[in-house]
């Protein structure tokens, strides 16, 4: 059977001095898969949009910023990762310039700066944790991994960089 993700994209917005990153804490809506939780920004592609485009305008939606740079760091291949197990396939960008001022909150929850190196202290998803350290290292090899998800649990990890 063809692999047929729901095609997705989730940012990381780096502050001037690369010393803080804007996550969106989950906090908003009680039906929220993602409920307390913090996150990237980003979303579902559009169907008439490359990655880029669509990362461009998820940041412009969540965070009210423009970006002017941004990084592929890596995909990840997540089945079984969707409220009803739906299949998700992201592209994982880093935002190192952007134009504007960052909203303080939007509808699904606050925005707010966070130290790079406290990350992983926040509450995450599980699966998280395994792939933010690539996201922030400094290989410039973009990672590619995936991540099967079963009953909301991460049952693995694994990645390759080329």
């Amino acid at each position: 059977m063809p692999y047929t993700p729901i095609v997705a994209t989730l940012g990381y917005v780096l502050s001037s001095d690369r010393r803080q990153v804007l996550m969106i804490h989950r906090n908003a809506r009680a039906d929220d898969q993602h409920l307390g939780k913090y996150n990237g920004l980003g979303g579902k592609l559009e169907p008439d949009e490359d990655v880029v485009a669509g990362m461009r305008r998820e940041i412009r939606e969540e965070a009210g910023v423009e970006c002017t740079s941004l990084q592929l760091r890596g995909t990840i291949s997540w089945p079984g990762f969707g409220k009803q197990g739906e299949d998700w396939l992201g592209f994982v960008f880093v935002i190192d310039a952007f134009e504007g001022t960052p909203l303080t909150r939007n509808p699904e929850g606050t925005l707010e700066w966070i130290p790079v190196d406290a990350i992983m202290d926040l509450p995450m998803w599980e699966g998280d944790r395994e792939f933010l350290p690539l996201v922030f290292d400094a290989d410039p090899r973009a990672f590619h991994g995936v991540m099967p998800y079963r009953n909301g649990r991460m049952q693995s990890w694994r990645y390759s960089r080329i």
